[in-house]
């Protein structure tokens, strides 16, 4: 290992302007990577909010009493979805729906709107087979005479995330396939710079593994360089479109480390794919 290391710094040495577009070329990539990444971080964290917007308002049927109110909460309150239950009086009905119509105040005047009790749903239980499943467990009860949830609304809120969610994995996977091409291909012009070097290291008894390990230790450094590189530029993109666009959310400790991690990852990957294939060229194996 200790060798490996050595030859991996004198590389570096020999050829520094090489060592620093490679990992300018890995950093770029990962850029691209990560660019999408908060892309897909932000647009979760916004269908987030919307889905905790997604409720249920059953309406209750004329002269409802307390008791039967107060009866209806307490079986709601035990449903496993329902994170939160409120009761929404007529009065309170109407005075809400004074505020948000302001211009049709006047024709609101003495008219008179049914009480309801308003249901918050936990993550998890807000896609549309839940949710119905929910309004029919609502409409059993007596006092109950009307559920709506914006059906629609909801339908179409849970074909976004599952669209968002399914680009997602396929655009990332792309980005990786991208990056361990790229960084392979820098693996590979530093194999072909030291092709006469390893065959002379193969006649004098070099071990395959012996010759792998610094084109390895290479790429993994390349890759950690690279991905905190990718970082550093994803955090400058992220500032500046906070600053005069609109607020975004960014990765946390624990996502850029992994973000570093995985840039080191796919460098030893992108490693390993060009050593197998590339030694192979040069020592003429069958």
């Amino acid at each position: 290992m200790r060798l490996a290391l050595r030859e991996v710094l004198l590389a570096f040495r020999r050829a520094p302007l090489l060592a620093v577009l490679g990992v300018i070329t890995i950093a770029f990539s990962l850029f691209a990577f990560g660019l999408f990444g908060l892309v897909a971080i932000n647009i979760r964290s916004a269908l987030r909010d919307i889905e905790d917007r997604v409720e249920i308002r059953a309406f209750l049927v004329d002269g409802a009493r307390d008791a039967q109110v107060e009866e209806l909460i307490r079986g709601i309150v035990n449903f496993p979805e329902v994170a939160d239950v409120g009761y929404v009086s007529p009065d309170s009905a109407l005075q809400r729906a004074r505020a948000e119509l302001d211009e049709f105040r006047d024709v609101m005047e003495g008219t008179f709107l049914p009480g309801s009790v308003e249901l918050r749903l936990k993550e998890g239980f807000r896609d549309p087979d839940r949710v119905q499943q929910l309004s029919r467990k609502l409409e059993t009860f007596a006092v109950v005479d009307e559920v709506r949830y914006g059906r629609e609304w909801v339908e179409k809120l849970y074909r976004i995330r599952n669209i968002a969610g399914l680009a997602g994995s396929v655009l990332g996977a792309v980005f990786a396939m991208v990056a361990i091409i790229i960084i392979g291909s820098t693996i590979r012009m530093a194999i072909l710079a030291r092709t006469r070097e390893i065959e002379i290291m193969r006649l004098v008894g070099a071990t395959n593994w012996f010759v792998r390990l610094p084109y390895l230790l290479d790429g993994t450094i390349k890759g950690l360089l690279g991905g905190a590189l990718a970082v550093l530029m994803a955090w400058g993109t992220a500032t500046m479109v906070s600053r005069n666009l609109m607020a975004t959310t960014f990765f946390t400790g624990e996502q850029v480390m992994l973000g570093v991690l995985a840039g080191g990852m796919l460098g030893l990957v992108g490693s390993w794919l060009s050593v197998g294939r590339h030694l192979r060229q040069v020592w003429r194996e069958p």
